[in-house]
């Protein structure tokens, strides 16, 4: 078995890997991340490239680019990542993994494309109830910080702030505590997934209504 796992820089697909880790230790071999062409990030998260590099780094794992342009049409969307796949099938991968949660019709379609392809897909996170999965998280030591909030359902200051206890806390009802539905998303510094901890630091925000980014760079410093 050879994996290749779905990135996006948050705390699902890197608990993802946590977990793929113990249960079949080695078989994850390269991230696969797609980035904003125009302006080098990635797709959503607005995560920098520089961060993504860290993250890939700090989990010992190669990491796969597939570029798209901004706005990315859907067929353009899939031919890139048809071109990736083929690719990966070529190298030797045998399944595709993702952190998605529960959304299933998010799921249908990622077994929709896949379907002949030759990677098997698999979802190691799925399934497990949003609450238990943020304890089970911040137990082990995850550490996340949100990279983009949508103002719709969440105050815009929270864009950069830590995803721990005391923000679940604060959540209004109904946003789910993993932010699977997009009420938010986050970028990763710290976990049991990764051999040292990223010194992530915090820029200035952006805005593009409904949405609000945290501009996190790559710091000199050494996280305790």
């Amino acid at each position: 078995m050879k994996i290749l796992l779905s990135w996006s820089s948050g705390k699902d697909s890197a608990w993802a890997l946590h977990l793929l880790n113990q249960s079949c230790p080695g078989c994850v071999g390269a991230l696969l991340t797609t980035v904003n062409e125009a302006v080098d990030r990635v797709a959503m998260h607005a995560v920098r490239r520089e961060v993504l590099e860290a993250q890939a780094a700090a989990a010992g794992l190669p990491l796969h680019v597939v570029p798209i342009p901004h706005p990315c049409p859907n067929e353009v969307y899939e031919e890139r990542m048809r071109v990736a796949v083929a690719a990966a099938v070529a190298d030797g991968f045998t399944h595709a993994a993702f952190g998605d949660l529960f959304l299933e019709d998010v799921r249908r379609y990622r077994e929709e494309r896949l379907a002949g392809t030759g990677l098997t897909p698999l979802f190691p996170v799925w399934g497990i109830p949003t609450h238990e999965l943020a304890d089970q998280m911040l137990a082990a030591g995850l550490r996340a910080r949100l990279a983009c909030v949508d103002t719709r359902v969440l105050g815009a200051p929270l864009a950069g702030r830590e995803w721990h206890r005391a923000l679940l806390e604060e959540l209004p009802p109904g946003v789910d505590p993993c932010g699977e539905r997009g009420e938010f998303h986050t970028c990763v510094y710290a976990g049991p997934m990764f051999a040292a901890p990223i010194a992530l630091e915090n820029g200035v925000t952006h805005a593009r209504d409904p949405f609000v980014w945290a501009d996190f760079t790559v710091g000199s410093g050494v996280i305790a």
